[in-house]
C-alpha cells in the first residue's frame, strides 16, 4: 500500500516537473517574442541609430537585465529581430503559394496579394524593414540573412513567368520579366515607408494593375483568368 501511494506520488510529482519545465521554456520564448515587437515598434518610431536596449526593455515592459539576459547585446537583439521578419515574410509568401494551387496565375496572384496582407504590410514593420536596409549595405551579416531569401523568392517568380511566357506565348525574357515584377512590389513597398499618403490598399491596387498589363491573358482586375 505504502509502495503504491509512493509510486503514485512520484508520478504526480513528475508531472508537475514537466508542466514547470513547459511554463519555463514558454515563458522564456514569451519574453525573447515580447523583446522583438518591442524592438520593430522601437525602429519604427526612433530608427536604428537612436535604438537602445532600455527602449526595448521599457517598451516591452521588462527589466533591462531580462534583455541582457536574452541577447546580451543590441546587435544580437537586432539580428534576432530580423531573422523573425525575414522568416515571418518568407513563410507567409510561402504559404500563400501552397493555397494557391498549380496554376501560375494563381500562383503569381498570390504572390502580389500576399505582399500587402494586413499580417505583413503594416506601417510599423515597413518602418522596420527600412531601418534594416539603410544599414544592409554596411552589414554583411544583414545581407546574408535577407540574401537567401530574396534569391528563392526571385527564383520563384522566374519560374512563374516562364510559365506564364509558355501558357500565353508572350515575347518577355523571364528574368527580366521577373525583375520588374519584384521591383514594381518593392517600389510600392518602399513609397509607404515614404509615406507620401499611399495607402496599402493603393499599393495594392496599383500592384495588381501592373500584373493586369503584364499578363493580360492570364490575369484580369479582380483575380486569375
Amino acid at each position: 500500500m505504502r509502495m503504491a501511494v509512493k509510486m503514485r506520488a512520484g508520478a504526480a510529482q513528475k508531472v508537475v516537473t514537466e508542466v514547470e519545465k513547459k511554463g519555463r521554456k514558454a515563458s522564456k520564448e514569451t519574453r525573447r517574442q515580447q523583446l522583438i515587437e518591442a524592438t520593430i515598434d522601437s525602429l519604427a518610431k526612433r530608427g536604428y541609430a537612436e535604438t537602445t536596449l532600455a527602449d526595448v526593455a521599457d517598451g516591452a515592459g521588462l527589466s533591462r537585465g531580462i534583455v541582457n539576459f536574452h541577447f546580451e547585446s543590441k546587435e544580437n537583439l537586432l539580428i534576432a529581430t530580423l531573422q523573425y521578419m525575414a522568416d515571418e515574410y518568407a513563410n507567409h509568401w510561402s504559404s500563400a503559394l501552397e493555397k494557391a494551387g498549380d496554376r501560375a496565375a494563381n500562383r503569381l496572384w498570390a504572390l502580389v496579394l500576399a505582399d500587402f496582407d494586413r499580417k505583413i504590410c503594416t506601417k510599423r514593420k515597413l518602418a522596420a524593414w527600412c531601418a534594416f536596409w539603410g544599414e544592409a549595405k554596411s552589414r554583411p551579416t544583414y545581407q546574408a540573412l535577407c540574401g537567401a531569401r530574396d534569391v528563392k523568392y526571385q527564383e520563384t517568380v522566374i519560374s512563374l513567368c516562364a510559365a506564364l511566357k509558355e501558357e500565353g506565348g508572350y515575347s518577355y525574357a523571364p528574368e527580366a520579366m521577373a525583375l520588374a515584377v519584384c521591383a514594381t512590389l518593392e517600389g510600392l513597398w518602399l513609397r509607404l515607408m515614404m509615406g507620401d499618403g499611399t495607402t496599402r490598399e493603393n499599393a495594392l491596387a496599383a500592384a495588381i494593375e501592373a500584373i493586369v498589363a503584364l499578363f493580360p491573358m492570364h490575369i484580369a482586375r479582380n483575380g486569375p483568368k
